[in-house]
């Protein structure tokens, strides 16, 4: 997992670090969730973090829906979840998380 290392600004808050843990372990639940509250979806940090954790968990959840009739799905998405909670811990000590191809995706898209 190459990942950048970035500074924690000065105007994350504390909450701003619980939501980006949250929207990583409860992808693709707790995104949403985020997308719908209109003070917390303009805040940058968790925008930054929502919109990732939103598309990694759409892939890893299509991708063991389509291999689970080959049993491999269900490692897949234990692994995900591994991975998740991995980033949500990074999130919380307010470091940016940089997901490889997803990231650079979710940016050019303008969502994070």
């Amino acid at each position: 997992m190459a990942e950048q290392q970035y500074t924690s600004a000065p105007d994350i808050t504390s909450d701003d670090k619980l939501w980006a843990l949250l929207a990583y372990i409860f992808t693709p639940i707790v995104p949403i969730i985020i997308l719908l509250m209109e003070d917390k979806k303009n805040r940058p940090f968790i925008r930054a973090h929502n919109a990732q954790a939103l598309a990694w968990g759409v892939v890893v959840y299509a991708v063991s829906i389509i291999l689970s009739f080959v049993l491999i799905g269900a490692c897949i998405g234990f692994l995900g979840f591994i991975v998740n909670i991995y980033w949500g811990i990074k999130a919380y000590r307010g470091e940016y998380v940089t997901i490889p191809v997803l990231t650079d995706f979710v940016k050019k898209q303008g969502w994070a």
